[in-house]
């Protein structure tokens, strides 16, 4: 794996405070609106967010089959949300196309857009200074983003948020590899 140091220095906030999420639109496990999501609501809860594009390749390549092994793998033990972060092709990256993709893979959580706003980048892009699509973050159940990414191991992030999992420090840049 690649040191901290070797990463973009603009791109993610390991070892920060998750900042609370401000995604405008949400929509349940079944594809109905519902209120926005606060990671406050879940107070110790590990959290993994994944934010993609609907028009990128690589976020269904790689992107959402990581996210379903991590699913499988973790269960319960954190909460997961998807963000349709969209930076560019807002004619394709709708929130048409982003229920289109929740029924696709099923993966039975809340999906919500992003759209930003004026021009500028959508707000979870922002707050967590992501890099594009598609990106993971994972959030330890003291709300502190303990990995960050386009590629992250999947055994690293399960480590990093199974309560059992060992403490580790932020000082690595993980790779997803599907089936890894």
């Amino acid at each position: 794996m690649r040191k901290q140091s070797d990463r973009n220095p603009r791109h993610g906030i390991v070892g920060e405070p998750a900042p609370e999420l401000t995604v405008p639109t949400w929509f349940d496990a079944a594809g109905r609106p519902r209120p926005p999501v606060k990671l406050a609501d879940r107070p110790g809860r590990p959290a993994l967010l994944f934010c993609f594009q609907a028009w990128c390749p690589g976020c269904h390549i790689r992107g959402f089959p990581a996210l379903a092994q991590l699913q499988r793998k973790l269960g319960d033990q954190a909460d997961y949300y998807v963000i349709q972060t969209v930076f560019e092709g807002l004619a394709e990256n709708t929130v048409a196309r982003l229920l289109e993709e929740q029924r696709r893979y099923a993966l039975g959580i809340p999906f919500g857009h992003d759209p930003g706003d004026r021009g500028r980048l959508p707000t979870t892009m922002r707050d967590y200074r992501t890099g594009g699509t598609p990106w993971f973050v994972a959030i330890d159940a003291r709300g502190v983003v303990v990995a960050d990414g386009f590629r992250l191991t999947i055994p690293d992030v399960v480590a990093r948020l199974a309560p059992a999992g060992p403490a580790a420090p932020p000082d690595v840049s993980p790779t997803i590899a599907p089936g890894r």
